[in-house]
């Protein structure tokens, strides 16, 4: 696609006045709606992800607060050559008529982005509409990690994440967020409906779509536990 054809196709958002407040206040310069591109992307959920941990709603709210300000990147490679986006919005988005492996009803962080359009990030701009630049994975900290069998410490019990004990599935709660370092663009991202969130602006469903079966590929899994504990090592934090 051309150029003149991307910049046509991508002139259709209509870009809210409170949205562009948000914005502003994140730039050094006044930005006109012209000048942006924004969308939405599904963070994180309190839904017990591939590595048999999840965030609590109490995590999802501060992770809310935590995450305005923050930049999108690739890969979870922290260089400022990556910087592609900003979130100027997040909030928890509840789904009462759905329930979450833990039992409670699920809940999900929904970040608001927006990039300066550039003759640079045109592809990409196309990449996020066409659906190729979806999936998405968070950085961040947390003070704790507790056990969902006996309320100890992640590490500190005998309980093995992703064992079933008197019918009770182990995982570990993500409590108490202490920071949130960024989020990414990934190809396999531990939370399965993790990714950019079609809108009615763009001609979808507003809200999550259901995240996609599980294939059984045990290549996949082996690949995103992979990641996880590379991104674990390497930010000393949780990678989501």
């Amino acid at each position: 696609m051309s150029k003149s054809l991307k910049a046509d196709v991508l002139q259709t958002q209509q870009i809210a006045e409170d949205d562009m407040a948000l914005i502003n206040a994140q730039a050094k310069t006044p930005l006109a709606p012209e000048q942006i591109y924004t969308f939405a992307v599904r963070l994180c959920d309190n839904q017990v992800d591939r590595d048999f941990e999840r965030f609590p709603r109490k995590s999802l709210e501060r992770l809310a607060k935590l995450f305005v300000g923050k930049s999108g990147i690739f890969d979870h490679c922290w260089t400022a050559l990556g910087q592609t986006a900003r979130l100027y919005k997040v909030e928890v988005v509840d789904e009462p008529g759905l329930t979450t492996k833990a039992g409670d009803s699920l809940s999900w962080l929904k970040g608001y982005a927006y990039m300066v359009r550039t003759a640079g990030n045109l592809d990409l701009i196309s990449e996020i509409e066409g659906g190729i630049k979806r999936e998405v994975s968070v950085g961040c900290s947390v003070a704790r990690s507790v056990c969902s069998i006996c309320g100890e410490e992640g590490g500190r019990c005998g309980h093995r994440k992703g064992e079933v004990y008197n019918g009770k599935l182990c995982f570990l709660s993500l409590d108490e967020p202490l920071d949130a370092y960024e989020w990414s663009f990934v190809a396999v991202p531990a939370q399965p409906a993790a990714g950019v969130v079609k809108t009615k602006r763009y001609g979808g469903q507003d809200g999550p779509q259901e995240p996609p079966a599980d294939t059984g590929e045990k290549e996949a899994l082996r690949m995103a536990q992979a990641m996880q504990e590379q991104e674990t090592l390497r930010y000393g934090g949780i990678a989501q």
